[in-house]
Order: structure tokens, then C-alpha cells, then sequence
């Protein structure tokens, strides 16, 4: 089969050739790279609250660049990244589970036996909230293959 230069440069630029692509393994800002939209991953923790960090305060892990309010939390931070950060690289916990990722509100959050889980949207935390258990467990089914971009 021949292929035309325009339709072999249009299946390269969608990717119909290729196998489906991985996602970064850490939730993003677009610009500035910050997890968690710059907010403090330890005081959901430490202040049961979410919290703005400072730019004076700030740690790179996994690629981007995580804020903190103070500098206690920082160095908690960097002893033990893996305890703070939030689960399935900071997407939404409910899209995950659900095969997928989607952006969320630093504001919208749960920690669930001793894990930080953030979604999109009150609405959606309400549907997360419903069935939290089964969607934890499908959600950690999930991200490894969300992360890696295919089925394993």
C-alpha cells in the first residue's frame, strides 16, 4: 500500500501509528511545571487543610516543582516524597479509576488511610465519596497502565 505524503504526515502527527502514549507520572501546572497548582502537599497532613506553598519553599521530584509553606514541610517532604504525594501523580483519583486522568482543585481533596487523594470537582468528590473504597482499589489497577500508556 502507498501511502500519500500528505496522509503519511497527518497519521504521523495524530499518532494513529503509534501506540497510545504514557502520561507524565506527575499532574502539572502548564506553565511553571508545579504540582498540585503550587499547592503544599505535607499540610493537607500536618494543617488538615489545603494551603498555598511559596516559591521560597520549593522541592523538584518526578520531574516537577513542588511548593510548600513552610520550610518544616519541605524537609518532611524530601525524608518521605512517596507519604506526601498525592496518589495516582496528583490527577483526579475518580477519573483514574475510571481509566482516565483529568486536571483538579488543589481545594477538593480526602486523605484516606494515610494517602492523599484530590479530584476535579465537589461534584465528582461526591461520586468519589459514594463507593471511595472499590474506586481505590480500581484506581491503583488502573494508573500503572494509565502511566505506562497501555494495557500490561
Amino acid at each position: 500500500m502507498r501511502l500519500s505524503l500528505p496522509l503519511f504526515f497527518f497519521l504521523s502527527f495524530v499518532g494513529i501509528t503509534a501506540p497510545a502514549s504514557a502520561v507524565e507520572p506527575v499532574n502539572e501546572t502548564f506553565f511553571g511545571s508545579l504540582a498540585i497548582h503550587g499547592y503544599d502537599p505535607v499540610a493537607y497532613f500536618i494543617e488538615k487543610k489545603p494551603v498555598k506553598g511559596e516559591k521560597s519553599f520549593s522541592y523538584e521530584w518526578e520531574g516537577a516543582k513542588w511548593l510548600f509553606a513552610s520550610n518544616e514541610n519541605l524537609k518532611a517532604f524530601e525524608k518521605a516524597p512517596e507519604k506526601y504525594a498525592p496518589q495516582f501523580g496528583g490527577y483526579c483519583a475518580w477519573a483514574v479509576a475510571h481509566g482516565s486522568t483529568a486536571d483538579i482543585d488543589p481545594e477538593v481533596w480526602s486523605v484516606v488511610d494515610g494517602k492523599l487523594y484530590l479530584n476535579y470537582s465537589k461534584d465528582i468528590q461526591k461520586k468519589w465519596n459514594a463507593d471511595r473504597a472499590a474506586l481505590i482499589k480500581k484506581g491503583n489497577e488502573e494508573w500503572p497502565k494509565i502511566v505506562d500508556g497501555g494495557d500490561q
